[in-house]
């Protein structure tokens, strides 16, 4: 008896731990979304410093240059007013206030994904369309029954408007809001913000109090601007191009495999990795119980935000591509403003059933409830985010029905290839070549592929472009034969 009093003791011990960890990962990312203005701020004054070290005949061939910095700090002001907006309706999944001191995780440093490099660990959220098309969210220590949505045994008693939680302030026209930077940003934080325009709203998020922040460092706020590039490839017209290189071939693939969708029996499709969101919407939109799942609490935090939070096309302006002055043709190519969103998600005719669910991969899909459950898995840019790459294959494999079908687009851009000094860590690389004889000896067939030419969340006006081979291909899971 007293063995099992000490088991439970223990797991309790455990549970708590990983919670408090999980709360300092977090606590982590959004203290990397508050420390932006300010990283933002430091950029411009390195640039202010090398221009004033000019000799007084080469300043004369800029003088619109300190006009530049000026439009500088007013695009990161914008960027900042989205990003506080976004923490502001951010709804934590766990106790946000707890003590986290003397928690350590040795892979929270190392911890990459997706193809902007994030730090975090998987607290599991989950975020559904309710039956109007409003979307919905729920949050839980565990992900996905095996009902076709991300909600667990009750899902009537789980799942909340996520509109009516918050007062939302819409911007209009170009009177969007500005933080000055991240000690105003602090000061404001559970109390009140006042936009250029003298508008106030309050922030009732005790966890956003600047005493429950961490140092954080600057490649922390690098991944901020990388989810700022890819709200551009998600949600902005901008990114159409990128979308109907990556996007569009997936999406007719899925149209022509499955051409007798039936609303009342949706097929049910799978898309691992799904960052912001847009494709797995889109494949909602196609008629199907779309389920993205994603890792990344950065993703998560934004692809929420404009998933739940959208009201108008075009209700936000962001400034994307001012963290650089490489490769820019012109001061206006660097400064231009992106509106997003380029669509209203919750007016797209998504298919009842669509979600997305947080969690590691492995983690929440391994498992006995998901065998056989898929008509269909998509995985873009996402496989070579594994450590072990077989072991993603297999779960494609095992999660999927008889008949299903994997379509794969992406590089293999391995994320954890580099990380040098760390025997602990596992990164396995293979080729593509072996990829395809791993897929086929867990029982898939190649129905299709080819090789498409793509980038990855590029500035189109830039004078460097990073292009892809992807390969893209659909394979289907051999039906074992009954004799």
């Amino acid at each position: 008896m007293s063995g099992e009093i000490e088991e439970d003791e223990e797991r309790r011990r455990q549970r708590k731990l990983e919670e408090a960890l999980e709360v300092k990962s977090l606590r982590r990312i959004i203290s990397a979304y508050l420390n932006y203005p300010e990283a933002a701020e430091e950029d411009v004054r390195r640039y202010e410093r090398s221009f004033k070290k000019l000799q007084p005949a080469h300043k004369a061939l800029l003088p619109h240059y300190p006009l530049k910095f000026q439009n500088l700090r007013r695009c990161i002001s914008m960027n900042s007013y989205f990003i506080f907006s976004m923490l502001q309706a951010f709804e934590p999944p766990l106790d946000m206030s707890q003590d986290v001191d003397g928690c350590e995780d040795p892979h929270l440093e190392n911890i990459e994904h997706e193809h902007c490099h994030s730090e975090e660990r998987n607290a599991s959220s989950c975020c559904s369309a309710s039956t109007s098309g409003r979307m919905c969210c729920s949050n839980h220590a565990q992900v996905c029954s095996q009902e076709r949505s991300c909600v667990m045994s009750n899902p009537t008693a789980q799942l909340q408007e996520v509109q009516s939680e918050h007062q939302h302030v819409p911007i209009s026209g170009s009177s969007a809001g500005e933080v000055g930077n991240y000690k105003d940003i602090s000061a404001s934080c559970g109390n009140d913000v006042i936009d250029c325009n003298g508008n106030m709203f309050s922030s009732p998020h005790d966890w956003l109090n600047p005493s429950l922040q961490l140092n954080v460092p600057l490649a922390d706020v690098d991944k901020v601007r990388c989810i700022i590039r890819n709200i551009v490839r998600d949600w902005a017209a901008e990114g159409m191009k990128e979308r109907d290189q990556c996007y569009k071939p997936i999406l007719e693939e899925l149209d022509a495999l499955f051409p007798n969708r039936s609303k009342e029996s949706p097929p049910a499709c799978l898309i691992p990795g799904a960052g912001l969101g847009r494709l797995a919407l889109e494949i909602s939109c196609l008629g199907f119980i779309s389920q993205g799942n994603e890792f990344s609490y950065y993703m998560m935090i934004c692809s929420s935000f404009i998933l739940n939070r959208t009201e108008t096309t075009g209700q936000w302006t962001i400034y994307p591509w001012i963290h650089s002055n490489c490769n820019s043709r012109s001061d206006n190519d660097q400064l231009r403003p992106v509106s997003i969103p380029d669509i209203l998600p919750a007016s797209a005719g998504i298919t009842e059933g669509f979600s997305m669910c947080g969690g590691d991969f492995v983690e929440v899909y391994n498992d006995s409830s998901q065998i056989r459950f898929w008509d269909a898995v998509v995985t873009c840019f996402f496989i070579d985010t594994a450590h072990n790459i077989i072991e993603y294959i297999e779960i494609i494999s095992r999660i999927l029905k008889e008949g299903g079908v994997w379509i794969n687009f992406g590089p293999l851009l391995y994320h954890f290839a580099d990380m040098y000094g760390q025997e602990d860590e596992m990164s396995l690389e293979l080729s593509l070549d072996d990829v395809k004889k791993t897929a086929f000896h867990y029982g898939f067939e190649l129905e299709k592929e080819q090789t498409v030419e793509t980038t990855y969340t590029t500035n189109p006006r830039s004078m460097m472009q990073n292009h892809y081979y992807a390969a893209f291909w659909t394979m289907r899971k051999k039906k074992t034969s009954t004799t």
